[in-house]
């Protein structure tokens, strides 16, 4: 019995580094599948904090399918639980396309577009984007769950 328990302890002192990670195909369908999934966060259900991880994962993933898509392509989802946070990076296979290090303020107050990266930039904490290699970019943001 003892060498369970302590497969318990570490697997729950291990719960700040719990993932998952999918693909999702690069199509309005796939962020919405991707805004559903955001509520795996680990927050209680219909939070403040849930609603915000929502909110920045659906921002992401349609930048992702809008601004870093190539046929035939998906993009990939992950959501990290850290200690007090999640983290949520989309990786897409556009890495010329970075975002810029400021989002700027849509040039219409009526635009139906435009405003998702200051949406990120206000429900996330912090935020940023990475290019890893030639194929692909992933753009991260956490969320505190507090």
């Amino acid at each position: 019995m003892a060498p369970v328990k302590q497969q318990q302890d570490r697997r729950e002192s291990s719960l700040p580094d719990a993932w998952f990670s999918l693909r999702l195909s690069s199509t309005p369908r796939g962020a919405r599948l991707a805004r559903t999934l955001a509520e795996w966060c680990g927050g209680a259900y219909d939070t403040d904090a849930v609603r915000a991880v929502a909110l920045v994962t659906a921002e992401l993933a349609s930048n992702a399918i809008t601004h870093g898509r190539l046929p035939g392509r998906d993009f990939r989802m992950t959501l990290r639980l850290l200690a007090g946070s999640v983290r949520i990076e989309v990786t897409d296979t556009r890495p010329e396309r970075l975002p810029p290090t400021a989002p700027a303020a849509p040039r219409c107050t009526e635009a139906d577009a435009g405003r998702g990266l200051l949406l990120v930039e206000a429900y996330a904490d912090r935020w940023g984007c990475s290019a890893p290699d030639a194929w692909t970019k992933t753009v991260w943001a956490e969320v505190l769950l507090s």
